[in-house]
């Protein structure tokens, strides 16, 4: 009787999967971590405004990339016909920021300017 309680003992303790550490001393992991420690380069907010950039030349604007301070907050502008634009608040807030802060990791805000 007491090997079959050892043995239910053994298997109980099989049934956990060891869990896998993840290697501390990487600096890919490391900034997977720690999202203040990903630098946001231009060109990946460039690309991905290039995804949204004809729909808004095709109403006769654009919209500008100023440039993103250390704290990795861009600042845009809106262009042409989009300058003036009672909308472009709006197209600013619902569109091109939720994109860009989905889209770009690290990135921690877009400031309309």
């Amino acid at each position: 009787m007491m090997a079959e309680e050892n043995k239910e003992t053994e298997m109980e303790k099989n049934d956990t999967a060891p869990v896998e550490e993840q290697p501390q001393n990487e600096p890919a992991a490391k900034a997977q971590e720690d999202p203040q420690n990903i630098v946001v380069e231009e060109e990946q907010v460039e690309e991905c405004l290039d995804k949204i950039r004809p729909y808004i030349q095709h109403d006769g604007g654009d919209v500008e990339l100023l440039g993103i301070d250390e704290q990795n907050i861009a600042y845009v502008s809106f262009r042409g016909a989009c300058a003036g634009c009672m909308m472009a608040a709006d197209d600013f807030s619902g569109g091109i920021k939720l994109l860009l802060l989905d889209e770009i990791p690290g990135l921690r805000d877009v400031v309309l300017v």
